[in-house]
């Protein structure tokens, strides 16, 4: 894999973990927070999503090409 592929590569989760931060650092901050609904579940099941799918992205990224 080239370089620029990696450094991409690199990027892609952080991106995603920021997303994922940003909306739960919204969510935290809210005052349907004390009062949650249905609809804050699946906000948080979507944040719980982009935080899993940066980790599984980082853990792949880290392992490395497979050797045989």
């Amino acid at each position: 894999m080239s370089d620029r592929r990696k450094r991409a590569w690199y990027f892609v989760p952080l991106f995603i973990l920021f997303f994922g931060l940003f909306a739960l650092l919204n969510f935290g901050g809210s005052p349907a927070f004390a009062t949650i609904r249905t609809v804050d579940v699946v906000r948080l099941i979507g944040v719980g999503m982009c935080f899993g799918v940066a980790l599984a992205t980082l853990a792949l990224y880290f392992r490395g090409p497979r050797s045989g």
